[in-house]
């Protein structure tokens, strides 16, 4: 009796943590992002406009996201309309935009396009993707100079 309960509760959690990463995300396409600067185990990392972990993806091919369907559900992309802004200490010359295949714009840094992680369920400082395999390569925190977090430097 306890596995299928216990089976439920992580369905549950799962499901609110995706519906509030899919508000988020949604929300982004409303108004231009902001992508600013913040402090994490990691080091000085970028944010989204909310505070929330931004990674990259080392499948992707330069400014080229190689990650939609059920990867995108897991790592929503920062979506934006218009021309993101940066914040805190973010560089505003190193933002730039994307066109992902299904028509939406969606945010760089240093030519990386930036995604959210549905683990680290919209908590702030949350770095739970950080070094993940998953949808075929690796996933990594942004410092805020715009490359890949591997490690404490």
């Amino acid at each position: 009796m306890r596995r299928p309960t216990a089976v439920l509760a992580v369905l549950a959690i799962a499901a609110v943590a995706l519906a509030s990463l899919t508000a988020i995300a949604s929300s982004a396409t409303s108004k231009p992002a902001t992508v600013t600067t913040g402090n994490s185990s990691l080091g000085r990392i970028i944010v989204d406009g909310q505070s929330h972990t931004l990674y990259l993806f080392q499948k992707d091919k330069g400014a080229k996201s190689a990650c939609s369907g059920a990867c995108a559900q897991n790592w929503p992309p920062l979506l934006t309309k218009g021309t993101p802004k940066a914040g805190g200490s973010a560089k505003a010359s190193l933002l730039g935009t994307t066109k992902r295949a299904d028509g939406t714009t969606q945010v760089t840094y240093n030519k990386h396009p930036l995604y959210t992680f549905v683990g680290d369920a919209g908590k702030r400082g949350s770095t739970a993707g950080q070094g993940l395999t998953a949808f075929g390569a690796k996933w990594y925190v942004v410092a805020a100079k715009g490359t890949a977090r591997i490690g404490r430097y």
